[in-house]
Parts: structure tokens; sequence; C-alpha cells
């Protein structure tokens, strides 16, 4: 069955969408929505730089590799906050996250972004699925994503897919950087992702947290920054999985294989809690 897309004129209410997210907390069923949604976006300069100002990067003319995320936000949010998605948004957790850049991200202005869900599995701990995200410009294809979400207590038929095991990569420290106690604001104003989770130590206690954590997404973006040298910019998959939160204010550490057209990487912090772990390659 081939997917329908809903073509948005208007841009998504985020104030009104976080209303839907804050009093909406049951699970209402176990079928993801058939159909994704479409809209033409502007890449912003000024907000373009105070994204690379939070994240890390430099100017060099081209969009970060993570970026896209940032022109998808909203559009994610009304997707994830529709009636017939069955799944209430606060309390996913973002487990994986998978970017496929196509072609050099460079003098780009409007694009055409698109979003929808699929691929429903058992988890040991509910149920995951994937958020897919893809970039168009005039040209085509430019840009992909899938970040994998679990929802806690959803009941699934069938077993849950055995974790592949992790192999050992010879990594070398290549950098370290400190994740400040307010990037969890700092980011939500550059990202639209005002989780209270990343904002302060007593919205996140509101949710089981001790502390405020960063956004993955930062932490991966903060990561790409510095492994700007290192990579490619196009034909190239950067996927990651995400471990242990990293709590705010603290040190964190970034190992990664020599520069090269794949590579690994691991993102540590005290005691070598491993947060978060990942591989870059080409295209095949």
């Amino acid at each position: 069955m081939s997917l329908q897309w809903n073509e948005l004129d208007t841009p998504p209410n985020l104030p009104e969408l976080y209303w839907k997210a804050a009093t909406r907390r049951k699970i209402t069923g176990t079928e993801l929505p058939e159909y994704g949604l479409r809209r033409q976006v502007s890449v912003q300069p000024a907000k373009l730089a105070a994204y690379r100002q939070v994240c890390g990067f430099t100017e060099n003319g081209l969009l970060p590799p993570t970026y896209p995320h940032v022109l998808a936000f909203a559009l994610q949010m009304q997707l994830l906050t529709a009636k017939d998605f069955p799944f209430p948004l606060l309390g996913l957790i973002h487990l994986a996250n998978r970017i496929r850049v196509l072609r050099p991200m460079g003098g780009v202005g409007d694009l055409r972004v698109g979003v929808h869900v699929d691929n429903l599995q058992p988890h040991a701990k509910g149920a995951v699925f994937d958020l897919l995200t893809s970039v168009d410009d005039a040209l085509g294809p430019l840009w992909e994503a899938q970040s994998r979400m679990l929802c806690r207590g959803v009941k699934l038929s069938g077993e849950a897919p055995a974790e592949e095991p992790q192999g050992e990569a010879s990594l070398s420290e290549l950098t370290r950087w400190q994740a400040p106690a307010d990037i969890g604001r700092r980011y939500a104003r550059v990202s639209g992702d005002y989780n209270p989770i990343h904002l302060s130590a007593v919205s996140a206690r509101m949710f089981g947290f001790p502390q405020a954590i960063a956004h993955g997404l930062w932490n991966k973006a903060r990561t790409l920054a510095a492994l700007s040298e290192h990579l490619p910019a196009a034909n190239i998959e950067i996927a990651v999985d995400f471990r242990k939160p990293v709590r705010l204010p603290s040190e964190v550490c970034l190992l990664a294989s020599a520069a090269g057209s794949s590579g690994d990487l691991r993102l540590t912090g005290a005691g070598d809690l491993e947060h978060m772990s990942g591989h870059w390659q080409p295209l095949a």
C-alpha cells in the first residue's frame, strides 16, 4: 500500500501542539497512521546562525548535517500529536538516529519536508517505531533520517527482535567539552524542542529525572561539529544509538576512529559512562 501524503499550506502551531502533548497521557491503540505530512519550508539565515553557535558548527556554506531535523520538527510534532497517532508524545524515548546526506547541502533555500511513521515492532519495554523524515530540494531527494522511538507499556503480539551485538572498535580521544546547565534551554530556543526533561531540574523531576538531561540530537550535532574535519560533506550515513543520558551540567569525551570514509564514534562521561555510540559510512 502506497503512502498517502497530506500537504500543509500553513505552518504547524507549536504552542497548540505542545498543549495537546501536555494533556494527552494515555495509549489509545496499536496501529500507526498510514499517511505522511509534507510542507514547504525555507532556511532562515538568522536561525541557522543561532543553531550553528549552540551546536558548535562553523560557517562553511553548507547546512549542518543535523539541521534538517530542526526544519522538520514542527511537522513531526503535528504528526505525533494527531488524534489517530496512538501513543502520547511526552514519554516517547529516542533510542537511535540515522541520517543520510545524499548531496552537498550548500546554497539551500526552499525545501520540501516530509514526515511519516512506520515499522511498529514489539520491544522488551513496550513497542518501537520509526519516525521517518525526508528533505527534497528542486533537484530531488537531499537528506533522509530515521529516528527509532520507544513507547513504554505498549502490548504487541510477537517477540521483540534480538539486539545486535556491538563490535569493539579501536578509538582514541578526539576532544572533550562541557555540557552546561543551560544547554537544554539554549538548544530548545534554536530547535523548538521544549521537552521539560531538558529544561531544568525542576521540570525534569516531574518525569522521573533527578537533573535535566541534554537533548539527544544536541549530543549528535555537537559530536558531528567536532568531527567535521573527519567527515565528507555528502554521500554519507551517520547512525548513532543513544545510551545513558547526559545529565546537566557535565563534561563529555568524544572518542573516534581515524579520519576516513567510514569509522566509529563514542561519547562518554565520568567513569567511562557511555552516552552515545555510532558509526559513519558511505552510502551504498
